[in-house]
């Protein structure tokens, strides 16, 4: 079903102010010409029917312009009037998608709780690479000795030859995903994961960066410091790996415009503060 005539008219020296119809716009301001424009122009991507009233979903980029307080038009000369009429005249939303019903807010709040909590039994944890060397059988892997805070070091291997020089990986702090289960990687046991930021072509990898002066195993935790009291025990490397945890949460996880790691919106961070990737902006964390 295409919607082709939801705004129609002519108009004078009229104020139109359409907040059951533009939802996101201003509750108290009309719409002015440019961003009824705009949505001639098919900025708009979807009409979504709610609960019987139709409403509009705009891109990030056109959301701005609903700040603005212009009228919708004004009185003027003849000439800009007619003109401003031509315009109003025309349709303003032009074959928009239809959507029956969006998904209730309950059900986007309870999907970023299932999310949170399960990163919450995550095991990540700062690290300290002791010791790091080409793995014998594996071209692409790395092998190292990582301090996790236990008795003793971890054997990890990474696939980071081709991202990250040997020399870069001596004695640096890391972030480590500590409860995955033990995997033989060519007859070396990796028992854990070094966390890294790419790029969407992954021809760029960094690894993530504890902050300054974290200490090897230190854990992280996920938003503010009252999340950091209430987060849970690590689940076993068998809940992980059984409930799929890392695999639910790995596509949340990102780094903003200011290479800061998050789940979603919540920082990733330890006691001594945030994580970060060195250079990678709005990149995968994995």
């Amino acid at each position: 079903m295409a919607a082709t005539t939801l705004l129609k008219g002519s108009c004078t020296s009229i104020s139109i102010s359409v907040p059951r119809l533009f939802t996101f716009a201003h509750a108290h301001r009309p719409l002015n010409l440019h961003q009824i424009n705009s949505a001639v122009n098919q900025n708009y991507y979807h009409i979504r029917i709610r609960r019987g009233k139709p409403t509009l979903s705009p891109p990030p980029r056109i959301a701005a312009l609903w700040h603005s307080s212009s009228p919708f038009c004004t009185a003027a000369s003849a000439d800009d009037a007619s003109a401003t009429a031509a315009t109003a005249s025309s349709e303003i939303v032009r074959d928009a998608a239809v959507v029956d019903e969006a998904a209730p807010v309950s059900e986007v709040v309870d999907e970023q709780k299932k999310i949170k909590d399960a990163a919450d039994v995550l095991d990540i944890r700062v690290g300290r690479v002791l010791k790091a060397w080409r793995h014998e059988e594996a071209d692409s892997l790395y092998v190292e000795e990582v301090d996790v805070g236990e008795p003793e070091p971890r054997t990890i291997c990474s696939g980071l030859v081709k991202y990250v020089p040997l020399d870069h990986l001596q004695d640096r702090n890391v972030i480590v995903l500590a409860n995955l289960k033990p995997r033989n990687m060519r007859g070396v046991k990796s028992n854990g994961m070094l966390m890294a930021a790419s790029d969407a072509s992954h021809e760029n990898v960094e690894l993530l960066v504890p902050p300054e002066g974290s200490l090897p195993g230190q854990r992280v935790w996920f938003g503010s410091e009252e999340d950091h009291q209430n987060q849970p025990p690590p689940a076993s490397p068998n809940q992980i790996q059984k409930k799929k945890i890392w695999e639910l949460v790995q596509p949340h996880l990102k780094t903003d415009d200011s290479c800061i790691a998050l789940l979603g919106e919540q920082v990733m961070r330890t006691s001594a503060g945030l994580v970060t990737s060195t250079s990678l902006k709005n990149a995968n964390i994995s």
